[in-house]
């Protein structure tokens, strides 16, 4: 039994629903994810960054090689993300992936490997799933091998991998909750093989995520009098005053260029939005000018929303939050799981959502990490922000290129540097699919300014 496996074990054992063990668990929410590890018997681990929530962290490293010459494990890039908010309503993320890998001098190769996965547990249910996990070209001692959940792959005689090994369990009562983990490749020594001794184990792309319930929050009381609306609707809970450092430099303005306007309505009266008010800033440009990466970052729940329209975010390396709505369209790297760098396009302004008729412009949110504890809440005014952050003019082509399908629509020819004979605002989202998550509906590729049906929230009860 392999150490990830025994751990599952030990997951399975821990969320058995009975009451004197959930009792003993604190409400919450934790995370945990590596890239490579490689665990060899008597010897400390070695490998790269482990991140831990749940205060939430994005590493985004370089090539990776062991030993020094590579022989034994080699990778072009690796990155992982972990992300965790507890409460009535708890939820964590963890995300691990892998570039280019070689094990044994090209014994095991693959040209990614990714593990990720997802658990939310509220009140009233829990939730989880495995995310993108997968690997891609996956080649075993000279044979291309499918992966398949769990399966374990031979390796002639010193050992064996399994691929995709995953485990989840959920607890009901007394207090719901659900744990799982993956490890996308799990490679035991059953003999000394590359210069490692028999009983050594190399994690490839390692995420785990756990969600417990807190206790349901107490009514509000009842006011000595009806509220007066007068028409506005009322305020549910009180945006944050707060506009706390976000901690790194570098920051790019999320708009090419120079936005016509840039209204500072944070705060303002929403009947439709989860605290009754306004959680960004509205930021008006033609339809169609590129939206741009705020910062080197992780790209997530990418996808259609009621309120949103075609929207995405983006955590950054210090686990601050963006939240970008209203697209037109995406660009080929508006992708779920996603490394993007500042200054990429991710995708292009728009009017979709609950905007459908109104000027186009990107609805900008900044959702910092010491806040995400208040859930879409922590939302914080993005002006004083924006008012200092670079304004890029050298987006790439190939940046800004929109995904294949085009439609005719009453967007202005796309300019040089778009895409020289496509109308980019009509193009479809390259997103195979979205995240399928307990807080949020599916989302989809992005279709030629059709409206879909009203899908729910996504994370953190975004619009």
């Amino acid at each position: 039994m392999t150490r990830a496996l025994a751990c599952a074990v030990a997951l399975v054992c821990a969320l058995v629903p009975a009451a004197t063990a959930a009792q003993q668990r604190p409400a919450g929410s934790a995370a945990r994810a590596w890239a490579i590890q490689v665990l060899v018997p008597g010897r400390a681990p070695v490998g790269t960054r482990v991140l831990a929530a749940p205060t939430g962290a994005i590493a985004l490293d370089g090539a990776f090689a062991y030993p020094k010459d590579g022989s034994v494990i080699r990778a072009r890039s690796v990155a992982t993300s972990v992300s965790a908010t507890g409460g009535a309503r708890a939820d964590s993320d963890a995300w691990a992936n892998v570039r280019a890998l070689s094990l044994f001098g090209g014994e095991i190769t693959a040209a990614s490997v990714a593990g990720e996965v997802h658990a939310a547990a509220g009140l009233h249910g829990v939730a989880g799933d495995a995310g993108t996990t997968g690997i891609t070209k996956l080649v075993v001692l000279g044979r291309r091998v499918v992966p398949v959940a769990n399966r374990q792959i031979r390796l002639g005689d010193w050992g064996y991998a399994i691929a995709l090994e995953r485990s989840g369990s959920a607890a009901a009562a007394p207090v719901p909750g659900y744990r799982g983990f993956v490890t996308a490749l799990d490679v035991m020594l059953t003999s000394p093989h590359g210069g490692l001794p028999a009983g050594t184990e190399l994690q490839i792309g390692y995420a785990e995520a756990n969600a417990q319930a807190g206790a349901r929050a107490p009514l509000p009381p009842a006011p000595s009098s009806p509220p007066e609306l007068r028409g506005i609707p009322q305020l549910l809970s009180t945006p944050p005053r707060a506009t706390p450092p976000l901690g790194q430099r570098g920051y790019v303005f999320p708009v090419y260029g120079a936005p016509r306007l840039v209204a500072d309505t944070f705060g303002a009266p929403r009947a439709d939005v989860s605290g009754g008010w306004h959680h960004g800033d509205d930021l008006f440009a033609p339809i169609g000018t590129p939206v741009l990466a705020v910062a080197d970052g992780l790209v997530f729940s990418v996808g259609w929303n009621a309120v949103g329209g075609w929207r995405l975010w983006l955590r950054d390396a210090r686990g601050n939050e963006f939240y970008y709505a209203h697209l037109s369209a995406y660009s080929p790297l508006a992708v779920d799981g996603a490394v993007v760098r500042a200054g990429d396009v991710v995708g292009y302004v728009g009017d979709t959502g609950d905007a459908e008729g109104t000027p186009s412009h990107l609805h900008f949110e900044i959702h910092p990490r010491g806040l995400l504890g208040r859930g879409y809440d922590g939302a914080v005014d993005p002006t004083t922000y924006l008012d200092t952050w670079r304004h890029p003019y050298d987006v790439t082509l190939a940046a800004a290129a929109a995904t294949s399908e085009t439609a005719r629509t009453r967007a202005p020819e796309p300019g040089a540097l778009l895409v020289s004979q496509t109308d980019i605002s009509s193009a479809s989202g390259l997103v195979p699919r979205s995240l399928t998550r307990a807080a949020e509906g599916a989302g989809g590729p992005l279709l030629p300014r059709v409206q879909p049906p009203a899908a729910t929230l996504p994370v953190r009860g975004a619009p």
